[in-house]
């Protein structure tokens, strides 16, 4: 909290709400506005770090907080250029600003109507464009230009604006082959086990003392900290579970201090918890593994490998003479959709059900550059993708869910 306000020039009691609102998140914080600064900022900065790391409810906080003139960017929503420069000129400008765009519109129009914009409505604080929802890598796809020019904006539009970008993916990843302006890097790390303690404490049920919810907390995350560190989920799982902690309190079996028999009364609960949130966290890795059999397996062997009752298959038909040449040796081969969820269903036994949580999974894998998407979106066939990972990695990842999968692949019958 004191490295929040010792920042010069900003109201010491915003500050003081700021640090109150960001338990645990003050260093970050305190690192952010001295970045920021309040008649001249960097050009742009890189935020970056896990989901659920607190990017996101940073920014929005002090933004909000010290009242700074910000676009809130979804990149998600602003699928895409167009509807970007729209958002930005209407959140800085006023809603009529974004009439002035042509159809259409590219950088150059959106930089000569922001400069025009700006020297008629000059301010002396920084306009912050942050680029929020986790998805600051759809910038780098959407134009081979658009993130290089972001990140030197200040210069193109000749105003005092600051570019913000998150993102769960380093910024080495994001770095064009050409080179190009350098934003200030700053990392959110993964909140501890004692910072999630005290996090979660706060969320306190009124109608119980803040030692006895601290308990449980302190139950909770010794059950699952080991297989979920997302705020969120914890989050929602401690609201779940709660209710069946205090049954035996509420029947006047047990008082607040029989921390043991609580205990003995929620563990089958939490338990079977756990078994749930250990699949959705493990359906990525299989989701990876499924991937990976259908980039390096010909398609025609699915039925070999993955169908329970296929009836005999004649060796002589299934291992072509003419296939001399490993398929690791050639690389990965795109597959559809459909093929993989076909073997992932295999592989995990149906323990999975088909939710949208595993498209949204297999979106964060290419997210993450460990599936490539080959197909365009725009395309009238289905998505093609193809696993980017290397056999020692996947070896790895299939070792942690106890899955031998040199058993399925082609190459090493």
């Amino acid at each position: 909290m004191t490295g929040l306000l010792q920042h010069p020039g900003y109201d010491e009691e915003k500050l003081q709400r700021i640090a109150e609102l960001l338990p645990c998140r003050e260093v970050q914080a305190g690192l952010l506005l001295s970045l920021m600064g309040q008649h001249h900022c960097y050009p742009s900065i890189f935020i970056y770090g896990h989901q659920a790391s607190g990017k996101s409810h940073v920014l929005n906080i002090v933004m909000k907080q010290l009242e700074l003139p910000h676009a809130m960017v979804s990149c998600v929503e602003c699928f895409s250029v167009a509807l970007l420069f729209e958002q930005v000129l209407q959140s800085f400008f006023g809603a009529d600003a974004s009439s002035l765009l042509p159809r259409g519109p590219s950088l150059s129009d959106f930089v000569r109507i922001y400069r025009q914009l700006s020297s008629e409505s000059p301010t002396k604080q920084t306009r912050y464009i942050v680029s929020i929802m986790e998805k600051a890598e759809m910038l780098r796809d959407a134009d081979a230009n658009l993130l290089p020019a972001l990140l030197r904006l200040q210069e193109l539009v000749e105003d005092n604006v600051t570019v913000i970008l998150l993102s769960e993916i380093v910024w080495d990843k994001f770095r064009p082959n050409t080179g190009c302006f350098e934003p200030l890097l700053l990392h959110f790390p993964d909140y501890s086990k004692g910072e999630l303690q005290q996090i979660l404490s706060k969320d306190k049920h009124p109608l119980y003392s803040a030692e006895f919810y601290s308990s449980y907390i302190n139950i909770l995350l010794g059950v699952f900290y080991s297989v979920c560190r997302d705020l969120r989920e914890l989050r929602h799982l401690a609201a779940l579970n709660f209710s069946k902690f205090c049954e035996p309190l509420e029947e006047g079996k047990v008082k607040e201090s029989d921390t043991h028999k609580l205990w003995r009364n929620i563990e089958p609960h939490l338990k079977k918890a756990m078994q749930t949130v250990y699949l959705r966290e493990v359906s990525r890795f299989f989701l990876l593994i499924a991937a990976y059999l259908a980039s390096y397996n010909p398609a025609r062997t699915d039925k070999r490998f993955f169908l329970k009752h296929h009836g005999k298959i004649r060796k002589a038909n299934f291992l072509k003479k003419n296939e001399k040449t490993s398929n690791h040796l050639l690389g990965p081969k795109p597959f559809p959709l459909d093929r993989m969820l076909a073997i992932f269903y295999s592989v995990v036994d149906s323990r999975v059900a088909p939710t949208a949580s595993i498209f949204s999974q297999i979106s964060s894998l290419v997210t993450l550059q460990l599936l490539n998407q080959v197909s365009h979106d725009d395309q009238l066939d289905a998505p093609k993708y193809k696993c980017a990972v290397s056999m020692d990695f996947i070896c790895a990842i299939a070792r942690t869910v106890n899955f031998d999968i040199v058993k399925y692949l082609y190459d090493f019958l």
